[in-house]
């Protein structure tokens, strides 16, 4: 299993950003899809879930109305895209997989990480 992001860097407040995560080794379809962030000093939390079709999707309170996920099953890629972006937005941001549907938003139900990839919001 491979799960490689990109699309992070630096932005101001109000900006916004698209990240992508590109899985491979695994039938990505069948897998329902999340991203989750960590800032310095904090632990990571989980910020939107997608079920394998992109029927069902699950946020965090704090980005709910300014992020959206989404997948391209065809190439096997993730997107959130990230509008109003604030200070507290800034974390790095990682991809992650699990094989059910959970609705969960809860680190331990993702046995599978990429490594991740920086986003800074600056005032």
């Amino acid at each position: 299993v491979q799960l490689v992001e990109s699309g992070g860097g630096s932005v101001q407040v109000g900006g916004s950003l698209r990240l992508s995560c590109v899985a491979s080794g695994f039938p990505y379809s069948d897998y329902s899809m999340g991203w989750f962030r960590q800032a310095p000093g904090k632990d990571r939390e989980g910020v939107a879930t997608i079920d394998p079709w992109a029927l069902n999707r699950y946020y965090t309170d704090p980005v709910k109305g300014r992020f959206t996920i989404s997948r391209d099953n065809a190439k096997n890629t993730l997107y959130p895209q990230m509008n109003t972006l604030k200070p507290d937005d800034t974390a790095m941001y990682y991809c992650a997989a699990q094989r059910y549907w959970l609705q969960s938003l809860r680190v331990a139900d993702f046995p599978f990480w990429g490594q991740g990839t920086q986003v800074t919001v600056s005032s």
